[in-house]
């Protein structure tokens, strides 16, 4: 499909008002996706496990305005308070919306959100935060188009997200998400997430992650700059051609179920991720101290023991601690007792594979 299929046609009728309130979830990318291309378009085709409880719920109400207006009249608001910061992000958003959902024009919103998890620690709150307002979006337009299939839905959700923030593209679908087009993955796209095109063993259904809150501050470099300055990067070429390479490893290890090569894999690919940033120029390190303590403590427990324990991080601090169901009362042992010394105030989030965005409301 291409862009132009998902812009609306004119509704035969516009209701007055109403509301509507949707979750979704963070996700943890396997595949890394760094650098962008065009309008919020992916250098690198990516892949993550969706999240179940790192989730934002969003409440959109809407209103018939007086007039039609070049961008709906709107307010944010953050558990529960008025938040102007986001303002200047969900214009941008909207002013892209409205491209494919002119209907927009004819309402003035209000968006009350609220998050499960630390905002901006790197557990990507804008991805679930950008999903969850699609979804909003886009059960408003299935109200003017009833017989929107659930198909088209999640694409379109998945493309809306993806204007808001790239990875939120892969927090519609649940389990395993592949996010960018790659010739050897049907149905593969730029420009929406659908669910990994292949056989998934049934170890990757369950699998567990354990989100230790290492840092709770604001992120030096905003992913958004972090993504921008793979422009001209000495390595980027190299780096984008891993990824496809992994990409493509990555879905044979789903099939087989190896989880030894998955851990080498996914280590590799978040220190691939971090080496992006120490790197860049200007060059930047959103690891801490107690982020390189905790990796050393899995490798060193996994080396020990000969449990399936890795570790992965986004682009911040934290440390998602991957392993499968059926070693969780061991891993979860060992993080108790090793782990969470490196954690602020000792907070974690015990999380594992969701099942996609669903409607609340």
């Amino acid at each position: 499909m291409n862009i132009e299929e998902f812009v609306c046609l004119p509704p035969s009728s516009f209701p007055d008002s109403g509301e509507v309130t949707w979750q979704a979830p963070s996700n943890i990318a396997l595949v890394k996706y760094w650098g962008k291309t065009g309008l919020q378009l992916p250098a690198n085709p990516s892949v993550s496990f969706t999240l179940k409880k790192c989730q934002t719920q969003t409440q959109l109400i809407y209103k018939r305005s007086a007039k039609r207006t070049k961008l709906p009249e709107f307010k944010v608001y953050f558990e529960g308070n008025p938040a102007p910061e986001f303002e200047p992000k969900i214009s941008a958003f909207l002013g892209h919306a409205v491209a494919l959902q002119p209907f927009l024009r004819e309402y003035s919103i209000e968006i009350h959100t609220s998050n499960t998890f630390p905002h901006s620690s790197g557990i990507a709150s804008s991805a679930s935060g950008m999903a969850a307002l699609a979804c909003c979006l886009m059960d408003v337009e299935k109200r003017l188009f009833p017989y929107t299939s659930s198909e088209y839905f999640n694409k379109k959700a998945s493309l809306l997200a993806r204007l808001g923030s790239g990875s939120a593209a892969r927090s519609i679908e649940g389990g395993l998400v592949l996010w960018g087009q790659h010739p050897d993955l049907k149905r593969s796209s730029d420009l929406y997430g659908i669910p990994f095109p292949g056989e998934i063993a049934p170890v990757f259904t369950t699998y567990q992650d354990t989100v230790l809150l290492v840092d709770k501050g604001q992120k030096t470099v905003s992913s958004t700059v972090g993504h921008g300055l793979m422009k001209g990067h000495p390595y980027a070429k190299s780096r984008f051609n891993q990824a496809r390479t992994n990409l493509i490893k990555l879905g044979a290890i789903f099939e087989s179920g190896d989880l030894s090569s998955f851990i080498d894999l996914v280590e590799t690919e978040a220190l691939s991720l971090h080496a992006m940033m120490m790197t860049s120029s200007p060059s930047y390190l959103l690891m801490k101290s107690e982020t390189l303590s905790v990796i050393e403590r899995i490798r060193e427990f996994r080396a020990d023991t000969g449990v399936p324990v890795c570790f992965t991080l986004d682009a911040g601090a934290n440390v998602h601690v991957l392993y499968p169901e059926f070693a969780a009362d061991k891993v979860y042992s060992f993080i108790t007792d090793s782990l969470l010394e490196f954690c602020v105030n000792g907070d974690h989030i015990q999380d594992c594979v969701g099942s996609g965005a669903s409607k609340i409301r």
